[in-house]
């Protein structure tokens, strides 16, 4: 301290301490130089002490300055740390650890404890100078050509396979479920090959068992390791094989606990037995009898040994071929009371971890990559908070190569997240104002950002997280401008980005692609009970080739009340066309799913508007979503142009076609009891909450009508039975169509009013089809009528049949009044008379009718 003190008096008075010493000008001058070098070499020393090097080249018993770096960046870590410790000089202005390029294997996860922090004014900085790889991988030599005969390889690999000796690690052999070769992930031998699978024939929950076909020059008698991933819905699962029954042209295949018990146990996500869109699909991998494609591995735990059939493009005399070998690369771990903060990594790359839990217990996702611990259905329904709650689960958090748990303004910049067998980046709990920016996330097996708690391990999903200290909550974190593509590669159910309770959370133009399932998931809890969660805003990202594999998705999508919360300016396209979805038609370009509420969700750019809004809450706002949303919006979407460079690292799209909604019109009609219609504010709050347009809700007497897109009709089927009606009608058999456009060939006006009007058809099917008929044949043998319609600025007509009830509905130019444009129809016409008298005789009013009365009008609500 006293040294301290006495440089701290020269730096401030050295005129003072100087000057007085001498006479002479020239001696004075010398003077002053020399004190100005000392100052100058003084704080020099101080900009040097705060800076740490790491090199390959280094030794972790040297000082760590420049000419003698340190060899690891443990050692670096504790070397700051003891500056910190002991409140030297040199850290006044931060601390940087300067790392040189190279790859640094890692045998145990590098660790950030709250010692470690820094403060606003004095940061630790991880700084990478070139390409710096945090490896927790294992470099896989002395490959050899097989020749000696292996009991269960196929013959078509005979003289293809290579093998080279499994590592030691640990004191055994090393297990691992990724496998890299030149940098590209090889393919785990599995009995299908290319993206091919299999459908199931059956699931016994009774006995645990399942069927399924057997495949022509397949063995199913080496077992031993043998794996089954099983396509279910929004997830898969993992399941070790115990036994396989052969009997016919079928196989029985059980599986080892616990794994067994939960996947037979569990109602959701579940396996799908469908005649109509087909069975869950499936595969089995890890046996060595599966070992008949190039690009396909086998680690034989057995007799140690390590097979793999190269690619013609790859020479195994000189291929690089690293296996993980740790679960975490990097942990930040602070304390509620005592976080790490102010720590910064910049231009760092992690890769090559591993996730081992599939290999030891299976793997029986939830949602979003959560696996289950034990989840079942009640023989009751309810709990306190939900009534109707039919089943309950207790979910487990996947491994990730970099965690962070308690900590505050941290971030990663200009970093790389690649080649990693599970979660990328996950700020699990009691995180606040910390950045992700301009990263890289790509090649990763699970989901490349995970934040917030979803649900802790002792707690059921469903319960909302209220933390009575509310430093547990993941607070206003920002996520913005990186690059995610290809990750999800092998948890198909993980997410782009997943958010769980957050609070105050900002995801900013990020760009999301090739993805197995949905871009962006924000909440959990699936109930409109408010919790932790408000106050986040998910803007301006780009989410485009999601949904590779797995269904019930959306580019993003959110569970659970969020009040004030936004869904603004992103864009959202190109779902893939996955061949094995449950539901072919159940994707989305958006999707509140259940309790989702109070969330703003305007001016999100997408091709149609295919949303869902499933068991929504209160106080959600639609507005200006589609492909009317202004190009300047879509423009600004995505990466902004400092971080525009990573897109040249974009994953080459699968060849799976891109799905096109298949947009129509379609009516609905609600029925009310003793007249007892909403009134028309709550009908306009509605419409907010549901995506539609007040203007396309009238009504009649007792009746509702809403005139909206087939993209609508699962979303509506739910929500409108919150009106109470006592009978909801779907009209969605058009029948009769004639657009100006086809019938008239002009282009339609770019504004026009819908006029609705109703009748029944007679009750007589003879007539009844004879109706049909003549407007089958309308255009061919009564083009007068078309004609008519022309004239009279008809944009539109269109007719609906439920049952013997019409719907009709007549579109016209903006403004005008049909009274005016409807004579037109007759005007030097006779033929359209003709016409109208034949129409009369199969045509009656509707229930409520007046007597003579057959069409109705609906009125557009006020």
């Amino acid at each position: 301290m006293e040294r301290q003190m006495t440089i701290g008096m020269q730096h401030a008075n050295w005129k003072n301490y100087l000057l007085p010493l001498f006479v002479s000008p020239v001696i004075r001058q010398f003077s002053l130089f020399f004190g100005l070098l000392l100052i100058l070499n003084f704080l020099h020393f101080q900009a040097d002490a705060a800076d740490i090097y790491v090199a390959k080249n280094g030794s972790d018993t040297n000082i760590g300055n420049k000419d003698k770096p340190l060899a690891t960046l443990h050692a670096a870590i504790r070397r700051a740390r003891e500056l910190r410790r002991l409140n030297d000089t040199s850290i006044k202005g931060g601390i940087k650890i300067i790392i040189d390029k190279g790859v640094y294997q890692l045998y145990e996860p590098v660790v950030l404890r709250p010692e470690d922090s820094g403060t606003k004014d004095s940061p630790t900085e991880i700084v990478a100078t070139e390409k710096v790889v945090l490896s927790g991988g294992i470099n896989i030599t002395g490959w050899k050509k097989l020749t000696a005969t292996t009991l269960g390889l196929p013959k078509e690999s005979t003289g293809k396979v290579w093998v080279a000796d499994i590592p030691n690690f640990d004191g055994s052999d090393l297990l691992f479920r990724q496998l890299w070769v030149n940098g590209n992930k090889a393919i785990r031998a599995k009995n299908y090959n290319g993206d091919a699978m299999g459908r199931i024939l059956s699931w016994n929950k009774e006995t645990q068992t399942c069927k399924i076909p057997l495949q022509k020059n397949i063995n199913l008698a080496n077992i031993k390791g043998m794996e089954m991933l099983i396509h279910q819905w929004w997830a898969i699962a993992n399941l070790r094989v115990k036994s396989v029954k052969v009997v016919g042209n079928e196989a029985e295949l059980s599986f080892m606990q616990p794994e067994s018990r939960i996947q037979s146990e569990h109602p959701w996500p579940a396996p799908w037995i469908s005649d109509k869109t087909g069975n869950s699909a499936f595969y089995l991998s890890n046996a060595i009898q599966f070992l008949n494609e190039p690009g396909e591995w086998f680690e034989d735990l057995k007799n140690h040994k390590l097979y793999y059939w190269p690619k013609s493009s790859e020479n195994m005399l000189n291929a690089d071929v690293v296996a993980p070998s740790i679960e975490n690369l990097l942990k930040i771990e602070g304390t509620i009371d005592n976080p790490v903060s102010f720590v910064n990594f910049k231009g760092v790359s992690f890769a090559h971890s591993t996730w081992l839990r599939p290999s030891k217990f299976g793997h029986v996702p939830h949602q979003a990559g959560m696996y289950m611990l034990d989840a079942y259905k009640l023989k009751t329904p309810g709990t306190p908070d939900k009534a109707a709650l039919e089943n309950q689960a207790w979910v487990g958090r996947p491994a990730s190569a970099v965690e962070v748990t308690y900590a505050n303004h941290t971030s990663f910049e200009n970093c790389r997240f690649e080649h990693l067998a599970s979660t990328g980046l996950d700020y699990k709990r009691g995180t606040s104002e910390n950045v992700v920016k301009g990263n890289l996330f790509k090649d990763i097996g699970g989901s490349a950002i995970l934040i917030g708690t979803f649900s802790d391990e002792a707690t059921e999903v469903h319960l909302p997280y209220h933390p009575s200290d509310k430093r547990e909550i993941s607070t206003n974190d920002k996520i913005e401008n990186n690059l995610i593509t290809d990750v999800t590669n092998e948890d198909w159910g993980a997410v782009g980005i997943g958010a769980g309770y957050v609070q105050g959370i900002k995801i900013l133009h990020n760009e999301i692609s090739d993805v197995s399932y949905s871009g962006i998931s924000m909440g959990w809890g699936w109930t409109k009970t408010q919790s932790a969660m408000k106050n986040n805003t998910i803007s301006a990202n780009k989410i485009h080739h999601y949904g590779k594999h797995m269904y019930d998705v959306a580019g993003i999508y959110t569970l659970s009340a969020q009040p004030e919360s936004f869904i603004t300016e992103n864009v959202v396209d190109s779902i893939y066309k996955a061949p094995y979805a449950h539901l072919p038609e159940h994707w989305f370009y958006l999707y509140t799913d259940e309790g989702s509420s109070y969330f703003t969700i305007k001016n999100n750019w997408t091709p149609t508007e295919k949303y869902l809004q499933n068991a929504n809450g209160p106080d959600n706002f639609w507005d200006n979503n589609g492909p009317k949303v202004s190009q300047e919006i879509k423009q600004r979407a995505g990466l902004e142009k400092p971080f525009q460079h990573l897109l040249k690292e974009k994953a080459v799209y699968a060849n799976r076609g891109i799905n096109l909604a298949d947009d129509k019109s379609v009516v609905f009609e609600l029925i009310f009891k003793d007249d007892k219609l909403p009134a028309d504010k709550s009908l306009e709050v509605f419409a907010k909450e549901n995506n539609l347009l007040s203007s396309s809700i009238y009504k009649w007497n007792n009746r509702l009508v809403i005139y909206t897109s087939s993209l609508k009709v699962e979303s509506l089927q739910q929500t409108l039975k919150r009106l109470n009606a006592s009978e909801i009608k779907l009209y969605d058999n058009l029948f009769y169509d004639f657009t100006r456009e086809k019938n008239c060939g002009d282009k339609p006006v770019s504004e026009w009013d819908n006029i609705i009007l109703s009748a029944n058809l007679v009750d007589d099917e003879k007539m009844q089809n004879e109706y049909l008929n003549y407007h089958k044949t309308q255009f061919e043998k009564w083009p007068e009528i078309s004609k008519g319609f022309c004239n009279a600025e008809f944009q539109r007509l269109a007719i609906f049949k439920k049952d013997r009830q019409l719907m009709l509905i007549i579109s016209i130019p903006k403004g005008k009044k049909l009274d005016d444009l409807n004579p037109k129809t007759t005007l030097n016409n006779p033929t359209v008379d003709e016409w109208n008298a034949i129409m009369k005789k199969y045509q009656e009013g509707i229930e409520g009718t007046k007597p003579a009365e057959v069409w109705v009008f609906f009125k557009p609500i006020e």
